[in-house]
């Protein structure tokens, strides 16, 4: 039987954690309007923008610690964060 870690939002087993320590796509909404010319800033995610002055960042990171540098551009622009969305790889991966 595997350990289990608690975390905020359940039980996981450390094989579920690896599931995400990788290389992943995410879409990130953050509240108010980016211009598409910050694509580059943003290790060249791409920028929509979305009804009602929110814009969402697409994208992939390499592992957690660079999706956690891109949230902390996110956070210096004083951007409201609304979601953080992993995306399923294509073929269910």
């Amino acid at each position: 039987m595997r350990p289990k870690t608690r975390t905020a939002i359940g039980m996981h087993t450390m094989s579920d954690m690896r599931r995400f320590s990788g290389r992943g796509v995410y879409e990130i909404r953050v509240k108010g309007n980016l211009d598409l010319r910050w694509s580059d800033w943003f290790d060249g995610f791409s920028i929509a923008p979305v009804g009602d002055d929110e814009t969402l960042l697409t994208g992939s990171v390499a592992d957690q610690a660079a999706l956690h540098g891109l949230l902390h551009k996110i956070r210096d622009l004083g951007l409201p964060l609304l979601t953080v969305q992993r995306l399923e790889e294509k073929g269910g991966g």
